[in-house]
């Protein structure tokens, strides 16, 4: 940066920086978005989460699930 007088150049600086993470932030989550969009699916027809944890609980923990 030249160096001019009136300038705060830490200032400057801080803000630019600032500035380019908001932007990169903002691609990020949009990125983020598609990504999850394109890996959500439709549970099959039937399907039933509960029995599915329930299930691997009781794998992990036995019986009792405690």
């Amino acid at each position: 940066m030249k160096r001019t007088r009136g300038t705060n150049q830490s200032a400057t600086l801080r803000e630019a920086i600032a500035a380019k993470l908001k932007e990169q932030e903002g691609k990020n989550l949009a990125r983020a978005v598609v990504l999850n969009e394109a890996l959500r699916r439709k549970a099959k027809k039937g399907w039933n989460s509960v029995e599915v944890i329930r299930n691997r609980r009781e794998k992990r923990y036995g019986k009792s699930g405690r």
